[in-house]
């Protein structure tokens, strides 16, 4: 009997010794109730004692979670309808709130976080354009977002980390009139640098001419100036070789005449009695 009872008291130690440990991994928070009431949040990650025993731990996501809305539809300032696909990261902030806004139920809390997206994207949709939406100007929207987000999120104890747009889709008419626009925005840019190739090409054709012009000009100079030097030298050299032997300088050149003024076949010259040409026949003749 003994035994008996020794061992159901071991069993109630070992009981609530296990009872008694609780332990909080790196990916969580952790929260001590009494009776329903928190008592305490501040745990770090390890192995915690809770005392009494019957005090019970609650664990909680510490990582960051996403909210993946369906899409919602919105309507810009220009009365014209968008269909917005969203994604939200948020993650918790503060154990106890969260607890008391969700009873740490997420997909409560996605819920109402949700809803809180939906009213300020829709704020924000309505007072901007189209144009504005699709554009840099975004991103200013969504900071602001984001921010008013995070100001509505406090009550339920958690942090709106991020808040981006996914897609956004138009209706087919409005689809098509950003696309009209789209291709004549291209065209005209198209036709600009057009036009300034033209003109550039224009520009360096004239340049290419001008310089070429100068070329020429200066390569033409530059023969007329060599061609006046060797009609120099040539004339030098003639004066010199006439003043060696003036004689036999003329009768070479009255050779040059005579082969230039006697052709072949049946040409007929006619001399005079004193011409030197004669004089110069008869003594090769003799």
């Amino acid at each position: 009997m003994f035994k008996h009872l020794l061992a159901i008291i071991v069993v109630a130690l070992v009981i609530t010794l296990f009872n008694s440990f609780f332990i909080v991994r790196e990916d969580q928070y952790a929260a001590l109730f009494r009776l329903g009431e928190i008592t305490r949040t501040d745990f770090e990650p390890g192995l915690h004692l809770k005392t009494p025993f019957v005090n019970n731990a609650v664990h909680f996501d510490r990582r960051v979670l996403s909210l993946d809305s369906t899409p919602e539809r919105f309507i810009t300032s220009e009365k014209k309808d968008v269909t917005v696909d969203s994604v939200v990261k948020w993650r918790i902030r503060d154990v106890k709130t969260y607890y008391t806004a969700t009873r740490g139920d997420e997909l409560r809390a996605n819920q109402t976080l949700g809803q809180i997206i939906k009213d300020r994207m829709r704020d924000e949709f309505n007072k901007r354009t189209l144009k504005e939406v699709v554009s840099d100007a975004r991103s200013t929207m969504i900071e602001n977002l984001t921010q008013k987000a995070n100001e509505a999120a406090e009550s339920l104890g958690i942090t709106v980390l991020d808040v981006r747009i996914k897609r956004i889709e138009l209706p087919d008419q409005v689809t098509e009139s950003v696309f009209e626009r789209m291709r004549s925005e291209r065209k005209r840019v198209a036709s600009e640098l057009r036009s300034q190739g033209k003109e550039t090409a224009e520009t360096l054709q004239a340049e290419a001419d001008r310089e070429v012009q100068v070329l020429l000009a200066e390569a033409d100079q530059k023969a007329q100036e060599l061609r006046g030097q060797g009609d120099a030298e040539a004339a030098g050299i003639f004066a010199r070789a006439y003043n060696k032997d003036p004689e036999f300088y003329d009768f070479l050149r009255r050779q040059e005449v005579y082969r230039e003024g006697i052709g072949s076949g049946g040409d007929v010259m006619v001399l005079g009695r004193d011409s030197p040409m004669l004089e110069d026949l008869g003594k090769s003749a003799r």
